[in-house]
């Protein structure tokens, strides 16, 4: 499957803001944004006004770099959200939380999304004792996903959970790091989504 494989930091530059691709190192002064806060490429400091679809494609092209989706991954969840009874931005967020590579990182088992779907992908996670090795897997309510015994002692996962709880678990996930172990206590709702995302000029770019 194709995939980006150039420098994730020019994401974080084309997007205007830390998308948090890189791990530790987006809390450091080696950040990308922290040091050259303007697009990538030869005319990245002449910005330019962006007006209608310019503004939703932006949005669109923000989220989907966040959770590290390709275009047709994208538009599938979107599609799955607007069949859905209520608002369609909002279950779209949802759509995307729930997804296994989504949760894991999360709950503090990996350092950035891209790493929790390696993880995800070459069998370290279980969800309620069954392993799952398909990152785009959504996650039900009362499900407990959890590294598989034999990966905890990964140098990259002790490491990682040892900093989730100064990073900060969503309310609806609940962590047992001692277990290496967390429980979807619910679904989640817009209001636990603290991503700074308008998903209401999403909506207005596919209904076009």
């Amino acid at each position: 499957m194709a995939r980006y494989s150039e420098s994730v930091c020019r994401l974080c530059r084309r997007e205007g803001m830390k998308l948090f691709l890189k791990g530790d190192r987006c809390f450091k002064d080696k950040c990308a944004i922290e040091r050259r806060n303007y697009p990538p490429g030869q005319h990245g400091r002449r910005r330019s006004k962006l007006l209608g679809y310019g503004i939703q494609l932006r949005e669109k092209q923000k989220v989907k770099r966040i959770y590290g989706l390709l275009e047709s991954q994208f538009r599938l969840a979107f599609a799955r959200a607007e069949r859905r009874k209520g608002i369609t931005g909002a279950n779209l967020l949802e759509e995307l939380e729930r997804r296994l590579d989504n949760v894991v990182y999360s709950l503090g088992f990996a350092a950035s999304r891209a790493q929790a779907r390696q993880l995800v992908r070459h069998g370290h996670v279980a969800v309620n004792g069954r392993k799952v090795s398909i990152p785009s897997f959504r996650v039900s309510k009362g499900q407990v996903v959890a590294i598989k015994e034999k990966s905890r002692i990964n140098e990259q996962i002790k490491a990682s959970v040892e900093t989730a709880r100064a990073r900060g678990v969503p309310s609806w996930l609940d962590l047992t790091p001692e277990t290496f172990a967390g429980t979807v206590l619910e679904l989640p709702k817009r209001e636990d989504i603290k991503l700074p995302i308008q998903e209401q000029l999403i909506v207005e770019l596919y209904s076009k």
